[in-house]
């Protein structure tokens, strides 16, 4: 069993838009999978939206279980959290939840680059 994180722009589960910026987004969808096949989609409040704390979101993504975080984007501090935490970031990816768990259960969604907002600043995550 593994367990997928989206960022989230909505809290409708498997039909939600991801969202751009992972620790900015409102919600995140968990959605554990085991052989293939979807056995739990579970939506989450961010517990830090309009707030900043560095290092934060990324435990809390890790504590929840994620093994993989999909987002639009995510910057160079967050993606080396991550990292460390063993939860592998994938970003550069836009549409419904659905359709990306789908793509990335194919095989076809894998790396993580900072977004163009990050690229150099390293000052937000």
């Amino acid at each position: 069993m593994i367990k997928v994180a989206f960022a989230s722009e909505e809290n409708m589960g498997l039909e939600s838009r991801l969202a751009y910026h992972f620790g900015r987004c409102p919600y995140y969808v968990f959605v554990e999978v085991e052989d293939g096949e979807i056995k739990g989609v579970e939506v989450k409040e961010n517990p830090f939206f309009g707030s900043h704390v560095p290092g934060a979101v990324p435990q809390f993504i890790a504590d929840e279980g994620a093994k993989v975080i999909i987002a639009g984007g995510m910057g160079p501090r967050a993606l080396d959290l991550f990292r460390r935490l063993n939860v592998q970031p994938i970003t550069g990816v836009t549409g419904r939840v659905k359709d990306i768990l789908e793509d990335y259960l194919a095989g076809k969604l894998g790396g993580a680059e900072p977004c163009d907002d990050h690229k150099g600043s390293g000052r937000r995550i």
